[in-house]
């Protein structure tokens, strides 16, 4: 079956969850949303117990394997001396093996549900928050890390969130972003019933959307990088906004095809790391 579902039935369980439940969050105002995300994604992987990220937490093979392929990125960015933060760390299994390369690392998340851990490492620290607010002091952070995080905030945190992120970064400090690209999308499990996401997946975006609103964030310089499977190369971004530019451009089926394509998967991967 599709993922680590067993069977449909599974699928359109968790679909239609959901769908319920991202609907609550896009039409909750922002006192609302801080109690909101947490709530929700605890209701979603509480009652969704063949969650696929529930599954894979499960699976010590296939997270060994994913958290090789996170750090062939990551650990260029990675010191000695690195104050790493991982925000949206699901199990916390890439978090847990930064821990043994950097002085401290502390890891964001809404949920007390889905990251459930024992025998963590002395200079690790988890820290529920409010989806939006990053509760440290300005410039007290070397480096950032979200994969998978962005397109589940509400557009108007994920805004405010970026600032955030760029307020609690050192002068020189790196915010490492990925997230799925809009234009081969949608890639919540909305993607086996409609044309545009409508799970937890609130917003996906495009390095266009991006480039504009680190920018708008105060980064200094944006830089990107393709590849997927723990094969990353840096890539002109002016060359990834002019890609895109075509790729909108075409029929909806025609993106897909491409995005599905070896080449498509390879240049829209949407990694983009933001210098403050």
């Amino acid at each position: 079956m599709k993922g680590l579902y067993e069977n449909f039935t599974q699928i359109q369980t968790h679909y239609e969850l959901e769908k319920q439940l991202a609907a609550q969050l896009k039409n909750a105002n922002r006192e609302e949303r801080k109690r909101l995300y947490g709530e929700l994604y605890d209701k979603l992987f509480s009652e969704i117990t063949f969650h696929p990220q529930i599954s894979r937490k499960d699976d010590v093979e296939a997270s060994h394997r994913e958290v090789s392929r996170k750090m062939r990125l990551v650990s260029r960015f990675l010191k000695p001396e690195s104050d790493f933060v991982e925000i949206g760390p699901g199990d916390c299994s890439f978090s847990i093996a930064a821990s043994a390369q950097v002085k401290r690392v502390r890891a964001l998340d809404v949920s007390s549900e889905i990251t459930k851990r024992d025998n963590l490492p002395q200079n690790f620290e988890l820290v529920l928050y409010d989806g939006c607010l990053i509760p440290w002091q300005d410039c007290s952070v070397d480096l950032i890390y979200s994969n998978q995080l962005m397109e589940h905030l509400h557009p108007e945190d994920a805004e405010l969130q970026l600032k955030e992120i760029a307020r609690v970064l050192q002068p020189g400090g790196q915010y490492v972003c990925i997230t799925p690209n809009r234009l081969s999308g949608p890639h919540d499990v909305s993607k086996y019933f409609d044309s545009v996401a409508t799970g937890f997946h609130l917003k996906e975006y495009t390095y266009t959307d991006l480039y504009t609103a680190f920018k708008q964030a105060g980064f200094s310089k944006i830089i990107s990088y393709i590849g997927g499977r723990g094969i990353y190369y840096r890539f002109p971004l002016q060359l990834l906004l002019a890609i895109e530019a075509i790729l909108d451009k075409l029929p909806s089926p025609m993106r897909k095809f491409f995005g599905c394509s070896l080449v498509g998967r390879f240049l829209l991967g949407t990694i983009v790391v933001g210098q403050k």
